[in-house]
Formats: structure tokens, C-alpha cells, sequence
């Protein structure tokens, strides 16, 4: 054990009293802190933005005056989605999938507002995130820092010096990537105090133990990320012949896995498992709610018969001798026929989008990357999963409201009440709060992408300690 500390320990500092190495470094550290300060202030702003809309579309709806509760229900209401602390740390999906639903009776609207559709095209091109930097950046540096890690130690000849001392094979490379790694945990532990500091000022020190755990699973994930691409970076240095050679296969490696192959497995996912277009998946709601008939229309055959039904069950002749609002009766109904084919619809689109992520899933596999990509997304509340929560949620915020009002409209307004009600009824309606999925619910879903971390995790330590079989001596 002394002997590999021995050599992680010389391998740290040679890479750090390289100049070139060193300034690498350091403006890499630059350009973590700039993206810290652009997560924390879009953080800021964004959640600023969100409040301060959330607070003046409650104002408005309880300053409504007396009238009737579906007009109320066609007034509407618009749910902003919430942004996690951790967010300033990955970006996810965050400014392509809209912020708000603007939610009213009858009709379930998709998110909208996103901050890609009110930026320029500069931001198609990509934002600096943390996570961006992390994920991109540092192991480029990392096989940058490491490519002649044995190939160096070969061609200056001191690798056979080193061998014939008694150094294992085992004890050089897991020693050479310890090193590398050190190094990359000399740019990682600033930014871990950095986030955690933010954090704790994010949350305005109200943290609780669902998003402590979040962030300790996330520096372990990008733990376990920079220790395979420097297990990756020794291993390749150890069977190229030349440094060059080194250098170029990690380089290809980079363009291939972290540039070209993430943009193959979506469009893969894509081709195979197609998604409706936003029209054609209006359509075919439309279609099916035409196909229950229209509440609104009191000729409808579905609807006469619901009528004629309510009516024998009453035992009266006319909808007016009825103990309640039949107009508000018939809306409930028509609510829940077209909340169930929506729901039903949407399920069935969710379910697509899942098939198509599940590309990038069984690809992580093969490709580490897509792995913490994943699951930084996940652990960061930027993910898919996400919005689709956020989507589920707010629909059956819009169902309890339009069904409220249903009820209000049965109970108060009749043939001989008037045909408003008092504002007062307005402020029952709680207001709409976002939940977050757990910290263990969040595990549960990413248990396969986890997976393949730990797996390639372990296939470059059995790589490291085999080495001694297949490595270049000459």
C-alpha cells in the first residue's frame, strides 16, 4: 500500500509542476467557479421570476368577485413548477420543457413558457452548468493529465527500472490512476464547498434530510465518474505504444462517447419508438372526447341519457325539481369522462417518451457518461421524470378545481338562488404547491443507470489489477 501511495503521490506532483498541466488546471478551476456563479444566479432569477407570478396569479383569483363558479372555472388558474436547490448545479431539461400549465375546466393544456423559447439561438447551443463542466470538461483534462501515465514511463525507459525495483504491475497502475485522480479531486473538493455552500444559502437553511442525501449521492456519483475516466486513461496509456497513440485513442474516445454517441442513442430511441407531434396528439383527444359526446350541448345522446336517468332516479319530470344544480351535475360528469381520456392519452405518450429514454439507459452501459449524466439530471430534479411529474400534478390540481367549482355550481346556484355566488369560496381552493419525488423514490427509478456506474466502476478495477497479463513492458 505504501509503494502505490508512493507512486499516486510522485504522479500528482509531476502532472501539477507541468505548466502546461498546471494552467490546464487552473483555468479549468476558472471556468467551474464562472459556471457556479451562472447555476446560482439562473437559480435566482428563475425561482424569483416563479414566485413572485405564482403569488400575483393567487392574488387574482381570490380577489374575483361574486359570480358564477364556472365562469370561475373557465377563469382558470396558472401553476408555476418549482425549481430544486439543486439545480444551479445541472441544468437537465430544465430550459426546454416550459415552467407553468395554465389549467381551466374541460381542456388539459401542455407546460409552456420555456426558457428556450424566450431566449436567443444562442442558447440551443448550450449553457455552461456545473454538471456541463464535470461531465465534459474534466475528463478531457483528465485523459489530457494521464495518456502517458505508462507510456511516458516506457518510452523515457524507466517503466523497466521500475519492474525490475520489485513495483508491480498492480501497485504502478492503481498508483497512477490514484494520481490522476488526486488531481482531479484537487479542481472536484473546491467545487463540492462551493455547492455545498450555495446550497445551504439556496435553501435558506432550511435543509432537510431528502436533499442532504441528494447532494451526497451526487459527489459520489462524480466520484465514481473521475475514477473510471482515470482507470479508462491509465489502461489505454498502458497498451498504446507510443504516447501519441495514447493521445489520440482517449481524444477519439472523447468526440465519440461524450460528443457523437449520447446524440445517436436519442435519435435511435426517437426513430424506433416515434412520438406523436403535438397536433396529432390533440387530435386524438379530440376525437375521442367527440366520441362521448359534448357536455355543453343538451341534445347530445350520451348526456339525454345520463338525463333521463337522473330523472326516473329522482322520481321527478324536469331537471328543475331536482335538489341540486343539474347543470353542475352534467359538468362533473363531463369532467370526468375527459379527465379519464386525457389521463389515459397521456399515460400512453409517457409511456413513449420512457421507451425512447430507455436508450440512453441501456446505453450508459457502454458508455459512462450517459450514466452520470442521468443520474445527475435525476438527483438534481432536472430530469424527465421530473416534468412528468410536474405534469401529473398540476392535472389533478385542474381536476379538483373544475370538479370544486362543479360542486359549488350543484349546491349554491338552483332556480330559485342566484346565479352567482359569494367571492368567499374562491379562497377555499388551496393554492398549488409542487412536490418533489424522494431522494429513495429517485434511486428506485435510476436503479439500472446506477448499476451500470458500479459496473464500469468495477471492470476498471479488475482492469488495474489484471494488468500484470496483458500490459505493454516494451
Amino acid at each position: 500500500m505504501q509503494t502505490i501511495l508512493l507512486i499516486a503521490g510522485q504522479t500528482w506532483k509531476t502532472i501539477l509542476r507541468n505548466k502546461a498541466s498546471f494552467w490546464l488546471t487552473v483555468l479549468l478551476g476558472i471556468t467551474l467557479c464562472v459556471a457556479t456563479w451562472i447555476g446560482w444566479q439562473h437559480y435566482q432569477t428563475q425561482q424569483q421570476q416563479r414566485l413572485q407570478y405564482s403569488k400575483a396569479v393567487r392574488e387574482k383569483w381570490v380577489s374575483k368577485p361574486d359570480k358564477h363558479p364556472h365562469r370561475m372555472a373557465h377563469y382558470g388558474y396558472l401553476v408555476f413548477r418549482d425549481k430544486h436547490p439543486l439545480s444551479f448545479f445541472d441544468f437537465g431539461i430544465e430550459s426546454f420543457s416550459g415552467v407553468s400549465i395554465f389549467l381551466e375546466a374541460h381542456k388539459q393544456n401542455t407546460v409552456n413558457f420555456s426558457e428556450a423559447g424566450f431566449s436567443n439561438g444562442t442558447l440551443r447551443f448550450g449553457e455552461m452548468s456545473v454538471a456541463m463542466v464535470l461531465q465534459l470538461l474534466v475528463p478531457l483534462l483528465i485523459f489530457f493529465l494521464g495518456y502517458n501515465a505508462i507510456a511516458g514511463e516506457r518510452e523515457s525507459g524507466t517503466l523497466k527500472i521500475l519492474l525490475c525495483q520489485g513495483v508491480s504491475w498492480r501497485q504502478l497502475m492503481v498508483g497512477k490512476a490514484l494520481g490522476i485522480i488526486a488531481v482531479s479531486f484537487t479542481l472536484f473538493l473546491p467545487v463540492i464547498v462551493l455547492t455545498i455552500v450555495l446550497w445551504a444559502m439556496l435553501s435558506q437553511g432550511q435543509i432537510t434530510a431528502d436533499a442532504a442525501l441528494r447532494l451526497l449521492l451526487l459527489l459520489i456519483a462524480y466520484a465514481a465518474y473521475f475514477a473510471i475516466c482515470a482507470g479508462i486513461t491509465v489502461l489505454v496509456s498502458a497498451v498504446s505504444r507510443s504516447s501519441k497513440g495514447a493521445l489520440t485513442i482517449l481524444l477519439g474516445s472523447w468526440i465519440f462517447f461524450l460528443v457523437i454517441l449520447p446524440r445517436l442513442t436519442q435519435a435511435a430511441g426517437a426513430n424506433i419508438y416515434p412520438a406523436p407531434s403535438k397536433i396529432e396528439f390533440a387530435a386524438a383527444i379530440e376525437e375521442d372526447l367527440h366520441k362521448q359526446g359534448d357536455s355543453h350541448n343538451p341534445d347530445d345522446p350520451h348526456y339525454a341519457g345520463m338525463k333521463a336517468a337522473v330523472l326516473k332516479k329522482y322520481n321527478v319530470k324536469d331537471v328543475k325539481e331536482l335538489p341540486f344544480n343539474y347543470g353542475g351535475y352534467v359538468m362533473a360528469e363531463g369532467e370526468k369522462i375527459s379527465a379519464g381520456i386525457y389521463a389515459d392519452h397521456l399515460r400512453r405518450l409517457t409511456r413513449i417518451y420512457q421507451q425512447q429514454n430507455s436508450f440512453t439507459v441501456a446505453a450508459s452501459y457502454i458508455n459512462p457518461y450517459l450514466s452520470i449524466r442521468n443520474l445527475s439530471m435525476a438527483l438534481t430534479a432536472a430530469d424527465f421524470a421530473t416534468y412528468a411529474s410536474f405534469q401529473e400534478q398540476a392535472e389533478q390540481y385542474r381536476y379538483q378545481l373544475a370538479q370544486r367549482m362543479n360542486r359549488l355550481q350543484m349546491e349554491y346556484i338552483g332556480n330559485n338562488k342566484p346565479a352567482v355566488i359569494s367571492h368567499d369560496h374562491w379562497a377555499e381552493m388551496p393554492d398549488f404547491r409542487y412536490r418533489f419525488k424522494t431522494a429513495g423514490s429517485v434511486l428506485q427509478e435510476q436503479g439500472a443507470t446506477i448499476m451500470a456506474l458500479v459496473c464500469w466502476l468495477g471492470l476498471m478495477t479488475v482492469g488495474l489489477l489484471t494488468a500484470s497479463k496483458w500490459a505493454r513492458t516494451l
